[in-house]
């Protein structure tokens, strides 16, 4: 993919016309080939209120769910490599506290590709706080489904694997990704509650009864739990998550930091036997309702994952491509849409790298 395909009068009129659509109020889009950045720019504004501001390619955004892959899957996956993780062996064996209500069966891979049977996210109709709460609310969750018989996305698989990663390392989630995949991959601005002297960098989300979430996790179960969560939570700029996607297209190494070992990463990213014809990864995305139809642009061996607040990390190993979609798409009242803006960049990424492979 080199200057000859002109991706910026490609890519720029695609995501003007969102933003004038009023579907997100900006975006930074990157996009990388065979190790080389093809395209990186920011569109629009960082945020509209309480002022405007111009939105920059190094500022920093609430990732929501991309927190499940890029922290807690890969902790659990070093956890695996290291051998004191099994994958198919119940998640109670770590934490016993959640084979409570018929789930001491339900086992590591099964959280992983969403097929434990859990209810998609906790009660939050009544007023609960604090991290121990939510802990002890996803240890006691029932199943809504037989565990194995069904795809059903959960957010409380990600509470429990992230759980799981404090209670075999001896590291609370936050510090352990810290210490073992932000730092030595030099993600430098990646981490749960970014501090206050980034404020002037962070994309701004919506309003929680009145007051505008600026630096604090949009999610409201992650909020909840006091920032940090295993299915939500982590802050990170598009700079930081192309290192991420590099390293994983390079077999787990990045600048002499190894990660993951090479077959770890196969193995996490090959399409796991799922019912109902979904195709996801050990905690990837690769065909599944959420994907938006980005495996069919991309390729069979791609994969990826999408975030609530409107980002997107999808990645190709066949064509060594990644494209990464950050947007404010919530802001600032909780509306906004971008699943038009990436399913028509994944669309015009997947289909010129493919085309000329």
């Amino acid at each position: 993919m080199g200057s000859s395909l002109n991706l910026s009068a490609e890519i720029t009129p695609i995501v003007a016309h969102d933003l004038a659509a009023g579907h997100v109020p900006g975006a930074v889009v990157v996009v990388s080939r065979q190790g080389k950045i093809a395209f990186r720019q920011a569109f629009g504004l960082r945020m509209t209120e309480p002022a405007p501001a111009q939105l920059r390619t190094d500022d920093i955004f609430d990732l929501a769910s991309l927190t499940k892959v890029i922290a807690t899957t890969t902790a659990i996956m070093q956890l695996v490599e290291q051998g004191r993780i099994q994958l198919d062996a119940p998640a109670a064996t770590y934490w016993p506290a959640f084979a409570a209500n018929s789930k001491e069966a339900i086992t590591i891979r099964q959280l992983l590709t969403h097929t434990s049977g859990l209810a998609p996210d906790l009660d939050l109709s009544t007023s609960w706080r604090g991290r121990d709460d939510g802990l002890a609310r996803a240890a006691a969750a029932r199943t809504v489904r037989a565990p194995g018989t069904a795809f059903l996305y959960s957010d409380i698989n990600f509470i429990v694997l992230g759980e799981i990663v404090a209670r075999v390392s001896g590291e609370p989630l936050d510090i352990y990704v810290q210490d073992h995949v932000f730092e030595p991959l030099g993600m430098t601005t990646t981490g749960f509650h970014p501090p206050a002297s980034s404020l002037d960098r962070i994309v701004a989300t919506d309003r929680e009864q009145g007051h505008l979430r600026w630096g604090e996790v949009q999610d409201p179960t992650a909020y909840r739990m006091g920032g940090v969560a295993g299915h939500a939570g982590l802050f990170s700029t598009a700079d930081d998550l192309a290192r991420f996607a590099t390293m994983l297209l390079r077999g787990g190494e990045l600048d002499g930091a190894r990660i993951l070992q090479p077959a770890t990463v196969t193995l996490m990213t090959q399409a796991q036997a799922l019912p109902g014809g979904t195709r996801r990864g050990l905690g990837w995305d690769m065909a599944s309702p959420y994907a938006q139809g980005l495996d069919q642009w991309f390729g069979p061996m791609s994969f990826g994952h999408t975030g609530y607040t409107g980002c997107l990390m999808w990645i190709d190993p066949a064509t060594q491509t990644y494209l990464i979609v950050l947007t404010s798409r919530l802001h600032p009242d909780g509306g906004g849409d971008v699943k038009p803006l990436r399913q028509d960049l994944g669309r015009l990424v997947g289909t010129l790298i493919r085309s000329r492979s």
